[in-house]
């Protein structure tokens, strides 16, 4: 399997090194040797934006750079969704998904939307800087299974906590599970603010929200 470690490796490269334009050429080629698009996504595409997400923490990337790594992994997951079997296209859970009043990093929520789009989510995204009253008012008014919420920052993180206290006054907090993540956030802060769990990244998202549904 030489030849798909090689692809893998190259798709990686195309979203580290932001070669946005060139990602499309090698899905191309990945899929036309018959290789899995999921596995080009996970272990190629996100694998770049793991490795240029490392960098940024080391001082090597800043915020540009990410956004056009980002833009980079976007084109390659677009063009990889046109590949997917129709299954994946079947909705096994509702989401809604935002980053937290205060906090405009969004990156790692785009990547996570994603993901759960092609785990067989169907997300409605509220964006970023989202308010309290926005997230209340969607699963007041929607048919909604989790609630995903997100902050960088910890002078935001008090925003996921005033999500949840909002939906137990309105008695609306067993009409759904709570996710988060984000750097800052850990287990035992989930855990602190009545949230149903915690995850570091998109691929354990997908995971954990396909058990909470019983997927």
């Amino acid at each position: 399997m030489e030849k798909k470690e090689e692809l893998l490796k190259k798709l990686s490269d195309c979203v580290f090194d932001m070669e946005d334009e060139e990602v499309v050429d090698v899905v191309k080629e990945y899929i036309a040797c018959g290789f899995d698009p999921q596995e080009g996504m996970l272990s190629g595409l996100v694998d770049g934006m793991k490795r240029a997400s490392a960098m940024y923490e080391e001082g090597e990337y800043f915020v540009p750079e990410l956004i056009v790594c980002s833009d980079a992994m976007y084109a390659g997951i677009e063009e990889f969704q046109k590949y997917l079997p129709e299954s994946a296209h079947t909705s096994i859970g509702k989401v809604v998904i935002g980053v937290v009043e205060g906090d405009t990093h969004d990156i790692g929520k785009n990547l996570v939307r994603i993901m759960l789009e092609t785990g067989g989510f169907d997300v409605h995204d509220l964006g970023r800087d989202v308010p309290t009253d926005a997230f209340v008012d969607y699963v007041r008014n929607n048919d909604v299974d989790i609630v995903c919420m997100s902050s960088l920052m910890t002078t935001t993180m008090p925003g996921m906590s005033a999500v949840i206290e909002k939906l137990k006054e309105e008695g609306l907090r067993d009409k759904v599970k709570f996710m988060v993540g984000g750097a800052p956030v850990s287990p035992a802060f989930a855990q602190k603010i009545g949230a149903d769990g915690y995850t570091r990244n998109a691929i354990e998202a997908v995971a954990f929200a396909k058990e909470l549904v019983g997927a």
